[in-house]
């Protein structure tokens, strides 16, 4: 079992240096590039000098919010894994996509600009987290979870290849609490959890893991 804790920016060094150290750290967002004059973002170079081992990029509230295209994610998580960063590289779609039947073309795609940026998956951790799910009380059911996990996993023995499907670890992230997370990870595809509001509540971070 690893488990990344990911607090704010201005966190980071505190909650490092607080952590029992078989715990690890990870940023929620770095830049594209090498750092310049880009006021207010924080580089992958920053993190690096920080120690700071992991990076989320592509959150659903960044694509949503902040208009990260598929693309920029990927030339995101190409660039942090240059700079010697690991990635949980977040995939998911809208309620509308899921009722249109359309998620795994949506999930397909994010995950694509993310593949062909991509060479050592070593360092990537795939996050499914259905937007509709997240911060809503609402949560896939662990059927759903796993039909999409498997989904792409096949997707990657397709795509990329056999030993990257079967070594990537896909997690799980979407209203996961206390009484769902054992049955959500006991799916053969789901190889953890990315936990949000939950994590901070006391009792919880006895009964789950982020990452298995």
């Amino acid at each position: 079992m690893q488990v990344v804790v990911s607090p704010p920016f201005v966190f980071l060094p505190l909650v490092k240096n607080e952590l029992r150290p078989d715990f690890h750290v990870a940023a929620q967002n770095c830049w594209v590039k090498k750092g310049g004059a880009f006021t207010g973002e924080v580089s992958a170079e920053m993190l690096v000098n920080l120690s700071i081992p992991w990076v989320i990029l592509g959150h659903s509230e960044r694509r949503a919010l902040l208009g990260e295209s598929n693309e920029f994610v990927g030339d995101k998580v190409a660039y942090a894994i240059s700079q010697g960063l690991k990635v949980i590289a977040c995939v998911g779609e809208t309620l509308e996509q899921r009722e249109s039947g359309s998620t795994m073309d949506v999930v397909a795609a994010q995950t694509k600009a993310i593949a062909e940026r991509v060479k050592d998956w070593s360092t990537v951790v795939l996050a499914y987290e259905p937007v509709w799910a997240i911060d809503t009380g609402k949560v896939a059911t662990p059927a759903q979870a796993q039909e999409v996990h498997a989904e792409l996993r096949k997707w990657l023995q397709e795509n990329v290849s056999t030993e990257v499907a079967s070594s990537t670890r896909i997690i799980y992230g979407g209203s996961v609490s206390g009484a769902n997370c054992k049955e959500l990870a006991g799916h053969p595809d789901v190889d953890g959890l990315l936990v949000g509001g939950a994590s901070l509540k006391a009792g919880f971070a006895g009964e789950s893991y982020f990452l298995q």
